[in-house]
């Protein structure tokens, strides 16, 4: 059926109130047309993909589904009385400055800093007086151009930096002469998934062949490659370093030691296990060691002592540890503790001045140890409170070393500290229009539907009433190792002053409490992480900080999985739904860009047993005609990591089947792409929207 535009699609939408919550009802969504001649076959079952059409993302078709479907999410949120006064809470609260903690590079410091207003933090150079280094937001109108990976040649004269578009995973590299400030002549294309290490004259970097135009944001990347480029040279003479021709879905990736000893490049098949190759710089003509051969655990070379290499693992430690070898026995056998495991995490280590500083996650709490080069123990490092230190940056040769603390309620502060004496002081604290003694935070425990005992935290205004009518958001991620842990967010803080609840789940499938936390939330334990977030959300209700009129349920990409697979399952847990740039065909998600690489996480339907897994919690695939929660999918046209394509197919057979007055709804963002370079006035545009929509669903009237 063809498309209907606003005009024609968007009757009017009926404004009622029903007890304390308003509703609009009449949505009248646009048609999806649906293609009953597309079924896959899956081992002898037959599954209809009726809207495949909607994986092609530069179709006139679809363009003009998406038009269609903006206008009647745009129209919907318009009629939202205070939707103006949540964008102008962002705006006011956002405006603080804030300041990255420095680097040093020989004579200089090179750091980040962001006036509030804008919408990108810029970089500074520092000799003796600041000056401007770098400025993403010169470099486009709309403030949609972002910068990252900045790193600086070991002489100190040269940098190199990766630019993105509309927050495409596709990076372009370039480099800087630090002296002149002038951009070089060197310039590197279709760069992803990849670091920057300088050697000699040149610095690895890692890439792919140039993608078919026209499928640069959807087609699956494949043969990534480590190359080496030499400065003052084209790309197109650019050395692969690196390449594995038989195993086109494998990532590389390369690096020197610091002081340009060792080559080490890593591989890998997913997201988490790895191979590693170790490559001696010193010797003419020498070849690289296996020092991993195997994708059975997590390995990486940190640092080395002239021969000795330090390596970071979680090969035999689930909690990870540092152990120690040299090319003479570079095998898993043969490695020594140097610091060994203990019974939390090992998040990483950082040399600075004469001391390493191992940093901990303790019940989902930053810990740091202090050592001696030799391993010794020394002390811990003293925080300012309970939260999250970003762990200390600095070189070997300098006794000044920077870290940064945050927590739910403290905006993220940076401290100087001397690594002779272990003294620390403040660098730099933003002065914010927000008071953290206003606010609490605790960490409560309940048993999921195994019996497991899972962590979350809760974060209110103080004296908040618990008698089941506070709105309530629940946060979730569980996957890929990540670990989600407190920080402080304008966004979340905007819904606390608004008299919410911010409660996050320590979801199994993260890193928080190791790999086998990991895993018990993995391939057939994924349904372990809905489970646990379920239990989180009835521990809520059963203990009056909210109830399920009030709960708004949230999450991001494995986390938008999370939210469409638990509201697919549990559809009477909360009022709200709000999956964002989430992974929702768990039968297609491996042939797009980046996808396959998830299969070591979920699985593919490329294997029977796996599909038989996949089929019964695919959000996709798992959508009833039942009464679901009112829901604002999230997505963006440049969402190369998890392609738009799965929020298209998931918004429409939504809408084709909820039987509830609630609106199914799905903001897609222009020149966006999956969260990271996002300039903050799209933030502040797509929080205003969030809340909004919350609040509004949720029945509370902001004022």
């Amino acid at each position: 059926m063809k498309l209907r535009l606003l005009a024609i699609t968007i009757a009017v939408l009926f404004f009622s109130c029903s007890s304390d919550k308003q509703e609009y009802v009449n949505y009248n969504y646009p048609d999806t047309r649906q293609d009953t001649t597309v079924i896959d076959d899956y081992f002898g079952t037959k599954i209809a993909d009726s809207y495949r059409w909607l994986e092609d993302d530069t179709s006139a078709e679809t363009g003009e589904w998406v038009a269609a479907q903006n206008a009647v999410t745009n129209a919907y949120l318009s009629k939202i009385p205070f939707r103006d006064k949540l964008k102008q809470q962002l705006t006011d609260l956002w405006d603080y400055e804030s300041k990255g903690t420095p680097s040093k590079h020989g004579d200089y410091y090179i750091y980040s800093k962001n006036d509030g207003k804008q919408n990108q933090s810029v970089y500074y150079i520092k000799y003796g007086n600041e000056e401007i280094l770098l400025d993403p937001n010169t470099m486009s109108e709309d403030g949609t151009t972002s910068v990252s990976g900045l790193s600086v040649s070991n002489d100190h004269k040269y940098m190199a930096y990766m630019v993105s578009e509309s927050g495409s995973d596709w990076k372009e590299i370039v480099v800087m002469d630090m002296n002149s400030k002038e951009l070089l002549t060197d310039k590197i294309n279709w760069s992803k998934f990849s670091g920057l290490s300088w050697y000699n004259d040149g610095f690895y970097y890692s890439g792919y062949d140039a993608p078919e135009k026209g499928k640069e944001f959807s087609n699956k990347n494949e043969y990534h490659k480590v190359f080496y480029h030499k400065l003052g040279t084209s790309q197109t003479a650019d050395k692969i370093v690196f390449e594995d021709t038989e195993h086109p879905l494998r990532n590389h990736g390369g690096y020197a030691t610091e002081d340009g000893h060792f080559l080490i490049v890593t591989a890998s098949e997913g997201t988490s296990g790895n191979t590693m190759y170790v490559k001696d710089l010193t010797k003419s003509n020498s070849e690289f060691i296996t020092m991993i051969s195997d994708f059975d655990n997590d390995s990486y070379v940190m640092d080395n002592l002239g021969d000795t290499l330090l390596i970071f693992t979680n090969y035999n430690a689930p909690n990870k540890r540092i152990v120690y070898t040299t090319l003479a026995n570079p095998t898993k056998e043969n490695w020594k503790d140097y610091i060994a495991e203990k019974d939390y995490v090992l998040t990483n280590v950082n040399i600075v001045g004469n001391k390493m500083f191992a940093s901990y996650l303790k019940d989902v709490q930053s810990k740091i140890e202090i050592y001696q080069m030799d391993g010794t123990y020394l002390k811990d490092l003293e925080l300012p409170g309970i939260g999250i230190c970003s762990g200390i940056s600095g070189d070997k040769g300098e006794n000044t070393g920077y870290y940064s603390f945050t927590s739910f309620t403290t905006p993220r502060s940076s401290y100087k500290i001397n690594t002779d004496d272990l003294t620390s002081e403040l660098y730099f604290k933003p002065a914010i229009d927000f008071n953290p003694d206003d606010y609490v935070t605790e960490q409560v425990r309940f048993k999921s539907k195994d019996g497991e005992s899972i962590p979350m935290f809760i974060t209110h205004k103080k004296g908040l009433k618990m008698d089941g009518s506070n709105p309530t958001l629940l946060y979730g991620y569980g996957g890929f190792q990540i670990s989600i842990k407190p920080s402080f967010s304008v966004t979340n803080a905007v819904f606390m002053q608004n008299g919410g609840i911010y409660a996050v789940v320590t979801l199994r499938g993260g890193n928080e409490y190791g790999e086998a936390w990991h895993k018990a939330g993995m391939l057939n334990n994924k349904q372990n992480v809905f489970n646990d977030f379920i239990a989180a959300g009835n521990y809520l209700k059963d203990n009056k900080y909210t109830s399920t009129e009030k709960l708004a349920i949230h999450g991001r990409s494995n986390g938008g999985l999370l939210v469409g697979a638990v509201m697919t399952q549990e559809p009477t847990l909360a009022a709200v739904a709000l999956p964002g740039v989430g992974v929702l065909d768990m039968l297609r998600y491996h042939k797009f860009t980046i996808g396959w690489a998830w299969a070591v996480e979920y699985g593919s339907s490329d294997n029977e047993a796996d599909f038989k897994n996949l089929i019964t919690y695919s959000p996709l695939h798992n959508v009833k005609a039942v009464d679901y929660p009112a829901t604002m999918i999230m997505t963006a046209d440049h969402d190369d990591r998890v392609v738009p394509a799965h929020s298209f197919k998931f918004a429409a057979e939504l809408q084709k089947q909820n039987t509830s007055k609630h609106p199914m709804l799905i903001r897609i963002e222009a020149k966006a792409g999956h969260g990271s370079g996002k300039p903050k006035n799209k933030l502040i545009d797509e929080w205003a929207d969030v809340w909004a929509f919350t609040f509004f669903n949720l029945g509370v009237e902001i004022k």
